[in-house]
């Protein structure tokens, strides 16, 4: 059996990801792989996702710089969830969110309210032109 048709791909042939930073162990972002994305992700070493909004492939750091090297890749036990463990790169190291933060997930819940905790490293319109 090929090791792709392991992986349990929902209707739209999809499965969840999380990017991990593989030495601090901070949770960078969630995004979305189809066969091809995992497929190139494994043979490059490099963070390849699937942009449900553009409908294409995504080479995370296409446009930002902010590329993800790839050290691991992990299957849930459900074999429905994929984890990347990662090191940031890039032009900012560090930066992972198109909102120029270092992870997607700066928002806490506090007080019956969302609150940005964690600082923008870099401006995003200095990001993306």
């Amino acid at each position: 059996m090929n090791w792709l048709d392991e992986v349990k791909w929902d209707a739209q042939g999809l499965v969840p990801v999380i990017a991990q930073e593989a030495v601090s162990g901070d949770v960078l972002m969630f995004a979305w792989m189809n066969r091809e994305a995992l497929q190139k992700t494994a043979e490059l070493g490099r963070a390849v996702y699937y942009s449900r909004s553009r409908n294409r492939l995504w080479f995370k750091g296409e446009e930002s710089g902010h590329v993800q090297t790839v050290h691991d890749i992990r299957l849930d036990c459900d074999n429905d969830v994929v984890l990347l463990k990662v090191t940031q790169l890039g032009h900012e190291p560090g930066i992972a969110c198109h909102t120029g933060r270092h992870s997607c997930f700066f928002q806490r819940f506090e007080g019956g309210q969302w609150h940005a905790v964690d600082p923008v490293l870099k401006d995003p319109e200095s990001i993306y032109r």
